[in-house]
């Protein structure tokens, strides 16, 4: 399998057979992958049993404005039947297609875009609302999504929350700015969908926020918040000590020497 984040993906099935239709149709749809950039992938070890990718796909901006960009692929092999099964599911927002696959196995801690490298989160906040989207299992039915990746750069996903007991529609907006790699995650709260679209077609005010971060269970969204701001801290503060403590002249046996203009 080829683990170059930025190369047409492999997924390692050329002596496997799919074990039912839907892993043949599945597999069909993505014979070329060369549409695929690669954002986070994670493979099981030592028998590299399970692949978990999340990759964004250049043809969906072929096609109808808005469709979702995101793909999130699932592949178990039953290496002993030479069998294998594949999954798909698209999305606008990354922490739904890593959800799905969290779902399906994945460890949390290895299908994250923060852990590939990629756009970091603007603020404390986004990150508390992905985490919550992240692990929030079966929670969310998601109803419509929207992706536009000119000005604004911007994804909306309108879901039903299971466990809302108010303003069970819930629009989670994310906006993203290439020139300083970040993105800002905000979720709102609506009594119906009808009035979550009013929302986001019009934009006349601020978007409403749930229910529960004003009554007593904010406390536990800004609990939250304030672990995953220490972290954050603590995190910053461990690499700055280890910049610190690096050496600043490399041992002699480890400097590079020139060698007909080159360096080894």
């Amino acid at each position: 399998m080829n683990d170059d984040l930025d190369s047409p993906f492999d997924f390692g099935l050329a002596e496997l057979a799919p074990a039912d239709d839907a892993s043949e149709e599945a597999r069909e749809r993505f014979w070329w992958t060369g549409d695929l950039t690669v954002l986070s992938q994670h493979h099981t070890t030592p028998n590299g049993s399970h692949s978990f990718v999340l990759a964004h796909d250049q043809s969906a901006t072929w096609g109808i404005p808005g469709a979702p960009q995101l793909v999130a692929i699932a592949v178990a092999r039953d290496l002993s039947r030479s069998t294998f099964t594949f999954e798909t599911s698209r999305h606008a927002t990354a922490s739904f297609a890593e959800n799905w696959l969290i779902e399906r196995g994945c460890p949390p801690e290895h299908i994250t875009l923060a852990a590939a490298g990629r756009l970091k989160p603007n603020d404390d906040l986004t990150v508390q609302v992905e985490q919550q989207i992240r692990e929030s299992g079966t929670r969310y039915e998601v109803l419509d999504t929207h992706a536009w990746d000119s000005d604004p750069c911007e994804t909306w996903t309108v879901t039903r929350d299971a466990r809302a007991a108010e303003a069970p529609v819930r629009v989670f907006h994310e906006e993203w700015s290439d020139e300083t790699g970040t993105y800002t995650m905000r979720e709102g709260a609506f009594t119906d969908v009808d009035a979550a679209h009013s929302w986001l077609d019009d934009r006349g005010g601020p978007l409403p926020e749930p229910p529960e971060y004003s009554d007593h269970n904010g406390a536990v969204v800004r609990a939250r918040m304030a672990r995953i701001s220490l972290a954050r801290s603590a995190e910053a503060a461990a690499t700055l000590k280890a910049a610190r403590d690096a050496p600043r002249t490399p041992p002699a046996a480890q400097l590079q020497r020139p060698v007909q203009g080159r360096l080894l």
